[in-house]
């Protein structure tokens, strides 16, 4: 018997991450044992400072190894005998990014979680567990592998939404997404059966070959796999769980859930529809049109009526479902490499609103009403004028990330003729100004209410809401610089992939 030979580089950053996740595993067990280190008692916050640092560690390894891979001109496969795994620009890109929030997310979450005194260290390795999925999902090049990479997202996250154990929203949370989350994976794993059933095989190449539009069988498994990235990218009208679970689980996981799954959900679909199923059939993007029709005026008119913040942003997410899939309507590179854009600038824009809800967290109580924000400038200005850019940012006003995302997104649809859809996306954009404008009004036109003394911002936090600000206006002003040429990037991954 011949053992394969396998090219360990390839999962590279998937095996920094999982390393780091069973150290933080470990040294949890390791430091709660000891009562102190040096003459310093060990506390439960050094502990969760240590873990964090540690998961921050292998995370930033695992992004910088990504980053070279995006750089190099080979595609290795784990695995060249049973190919499953592939590395790529696209993919590459990709597990950077997911890296990257990830690590931001294990920031943020440090004071964070000892505020809320839900200090475990669990939490990190969950995070990373989570993370090596997500890297594996948006590499697969066969469906047990996208299968394999979603259930190693999603199960750390069911957890993660129901980490405050002692509050009953949390509890709800963490059960509705076990449910729908379950209900959404059995869709999918049926689409992929039927896939096999028509193909022979789970391969993108083979299920590429054997890909036949009047086929029923095909039409169906298609479309319950992406029924199934639907729910996971919170698109009408399979995002009925996103506000509930968004409102209960703490911000800190909201945040990683809110930023991280869209972008290896999107990712993996794209990867899916030009490697499975290219040319994409006219009907797969009328289905597409359709959901971004009901995404797009479902989230923002939803948004409008929201006076938790939480809610508020996961309409706003859903909403960004929508613009995103304006993007995968044409089925063109254009509409591909627009869609990559928009998720690196969303990731930017979201981790840093839901940041500031993060560092408005005292006392053990979250941030929550919309009018607990109001006079937020006299008391802590700069964290209000960082959430009015945050909410400039998402709104698509010119000068900021978000606008130009758009921009690229809706002029993708109308080079393919897809003028009306796009003429409702602007729409919908201006119907969201009104929501996103609301805090801002409230920060400095109302007067404070009887709130707890101001905080000083923790290091993790300043450093995040630091990064993406200064992420938001480079890629508003320069969004293909000669030092950052993400437009560029977000091109040549989608022309390896076509070219594939």
């Amino acid at each position: 018997m011949t053992l394969p030979s396998l090219d360990l580089a390839a999962v590279g950053p998937i095996l920094f991450v999982s390393v780091g996740s069973m150290l933080v595993l470990l040294g949890e067990v390791l430091l709660s044992r000891v009562g102190s280190i040096m003459s310093h008692r060990v506390t439960p916050s050094l502990v969760g400072v240590v873990l964090a640092v540690t998961a921050m560690v292998f995370l930033g390894l695992a992004t910088l190894m990504a980053l070279q891979q995006a750089g190099a001109p080979a595609t290795p496969f784990f695995n060249a005998d049973n190919p499953m795994f592939q590395v790529d620009r696209f993919s590459a890109t990709f597990s950077a990014a997911l890296g990257l929030a990830s690590l931001l997310c294990c920031a943020l979450a440090i004071a964070y979680l000892d505020a809320m005194r839900i200090n475990h260290g669990e939490y990190y390795a969950l995070v990373l567990f989570s993370t090596a999925g997500m890297m594996l999902m948006v590499g697969a090049v066969d469906l047990l592998a996208v299968f394999l990479g979603l259930e190693l997202m999603s199960i750390p996250i069911y957890v993660l939404a129901g980490f405050d154990r002692t509050r009953l929203r949390s509890n709800e949370s963490a059960m509705k997404y076990f449910l729908i989350g379950a209900f959404a994976s059995a869709l999918l794993l049926y689409g992929m059966a039927l896939l096999y059933g028509v193909s022979g095989s789970t391969s993108f190449e083979d299920i590429r070959a054997a890909f036949d539009p009047s086929n029923p069988l095909t039409l169906a498994g298609v479309g319950l796999v992406v029924v199934g990235f639907g729910f996971k990218i919170s698109s009408v009208p399979f995002h009925q769980w996103t506000p509930d679970v968004y409102e209960g689980a703490p911000a800190s996981v909201t945040a990683f859930m809110s930023v991280t799954v869209k972008l290896a959900a999107f990712a993996a679909l794209i990867r899916f529809l030009l490697l499975a199923i290219d040319p994409m059939d006219e009907l797969l993007g009328n289905v597409f049109w359709v959901m971004a029709l009901l995404t797009l005026v479902v989230g923002n008119v939803m948004a409008l009526i929201q006076d938790n913040v939480k809610r508020l942003l996961a309409y706003s997410s859903i909403a960004h479902a929508g613009y995103l899939l304006i993007g995968l309507v044409p089925g063109s590179a254009q509409g591909y490499s627009a869609v990559v854009f928009y998720l690196f600038c969303y990731a930017f824009m979201n981790l840093g609103a839901f940041t500031v809800l993060v560092a408005l967290t005292q006392r053990g109580q979250e941030c929550e009403r919309v009018d607990s924000f109001a006079g937020l400038a006299r008391s802590r200005p700069g964290l209000a004028a960082l959430m009015t850019l945050f909410m400039l940012s998402l709104a698509g006003i010119p000068g900021t990330a978000g606008f130009i995302a758009k921009w690229m997104v809706f002029s993708a649809a109308v080079e393919a003729g897809q003028l009306p859809l796009a003429i409702v996306g602007v729409l919908m954009s201006v119907v969201s100004v009104y929501y996103y404008l609301r805090i801002p009004v409230l920060m400095y036109m109302s007067e404070p209410g009887d709130e707890a003394p101001p905080q000083e911002l923790a290091t993790g936090e300043f450093v995040v809401l630091a990064l993406c600000a200064f992420a938001i206006l480079y890629l508003g002003i320069f969004p293909n610089s000669p030092d950052f040429p993400l437009l560029d990037w977000a091109r040549e991954s989608i022309q390896q992939l076509l070219a594939a």
